[in-house]
């Protein structure tokens, strides 16, 4: 993820940043009427990345046991009860020692028979973790969590990992002690040469080539592109709606590049503008049950009321143990287009 640091911003211009920023004098005089100064809260609402020093680390504390409730919320339906689900997203959780704590490497990253690789495997900088939260979790909701939920989801993962106890509570106090006890705080390389001079945690060693770009004779830009076949573009649900709308990299409805009619039915783009077909399909299983096994478990009974406010207060066990999570920011009344638009067989039309 490319991250603006409080030194580097001010050479960005708000026009052609948003919410970068320069200096009063350098945008009236290089770019006359054209954009303004950023604000200090503007910048400070874009600036917000934890270094591996955790300088840019708020205030803030949360314990284990109120990371588990936020968890079992906001963050099991994707990642599991233990943070070991393989149903959505590759378990965060697993394939660490005591003694991975003790040495600092993990010594399962080096078997070739090991069954896969989990994020706390592998992530050396505790900032990292604690980082990642604050800006992209929850997936449906990304920046929604407080400074003390992200402390005490971190915390549960620690705890998960066996290296805080169950009655820790992690805080921007305490935080650089238990980076000493992160599995695979020795696992960082530092030959590749990306961090010139120290960089919190890490310092750079001079690269191991000394290639000089010759700018003569170049050969065409080679293109790289791929697609999907049609059969597969909704094979895990449409793929649109389960791709954050910025980035290289965009999602792909079922109808993109296929003969099949875009959707134009106001209530199935109520659907995907509020994450309903992350884990939902039409007429499949993604995470949660098909559309039209939901029409079709409720045919001929009265239950629009009820389901509308499963939808928003979330629920467990009529299909599975995979929990729905509540979806407290969705309006009552899209609450019932959406269900009312479900038992009418979801049409895309």
């Amino acid at each position: 993820m490319f991250k603006f640091s409080k030194s580097f911003m001010p050479a960005i211009t708000l026009a052609l940043l948003p919410f970068a920023t320069t200096t009063p004098s350098i945008a009236a005089d290089k770019y006359t009427g054209v954009g303004r100064a950023a604000t200090p809260a503007e910048i400070q609402a874009w600036d917000i990345d934890v270094r591996p020093d955790f300088k840019g680390l708020p205030k803030g504390s949360g314990s284990v046991e109120q990371g588990q409730v936020i968890w079992e919320n906001k963050c099991a339906s994707c990642h599991g009860t233990f943070g070991e689900s393989n149903t959505v997203f590759t378990p965060l959780v697993g394939g660490t020692t005591k003694d991975d704590v003790k040495t600092g490497n993990v010594a399962n990253l080096k078997r070739a028979d090991y069954p896969g690789r989990t994020t706390m495997m592998k992530v050396a900088s505790l900032s990292t973790l604690w980082d990642y939260i604050h800006r992209a979790m929850p997936w449906n909701a990304p920046k929604t969590l407080s400074d003390d939920e992200v402390y005490a989801v971190v915390a549960y993962l620690l705890n998960l990992s066996e290296i805080v106890p169950d009655d820790f509570t992690l805080s921007d106090s305490n935080i650089r002690e238990v980076q000493k006890l992160m599995p695979n705080r020795n696992g960082m390389s530092l030959k590749h040469a990306m961090w010139p001079g120290k960089s919190g945690l890490v310092t750079a060693t001079p690269p191991d080539t000394k290639n000089t770009a010759c700018m003569s004779n170049c050969k065409p830009a080679a293109k790289v592109s791929s697609t999907l076949p049609d059969y597969a573009k909704t094979s895990h649900g449409e793929l649109a709606p389960q791709t954050r709308p910025f980035g290289q990299t965009r999602g792909q409805g079922a109808a993109a590049g296929s003969s099949a009619k875009p959707a134009h039915n106001p209530d199935y783009a109520l659907a995907e503008k509020s994450g309903c077909l992350a884990c939902h399909g039409i007429n499949q299983k993604i995470v949660g049950p098909g559309f039209n096994e939901v029409a079709d478990k409720y045919k001929g009974q009265d239950a629009a009321a009820k389901l509308a406010t499963k939808v928003k207060n979330g629920g467990v066990g009529v299909w599975g143990s995979i929990p729905m999570p509540a979806q407290t920011d969705l309006k009552d009344s899209d609450a019932q287009t959406l269900v009312k638009w479900i038992l009418s067989g979801a049409p895309t039309q």
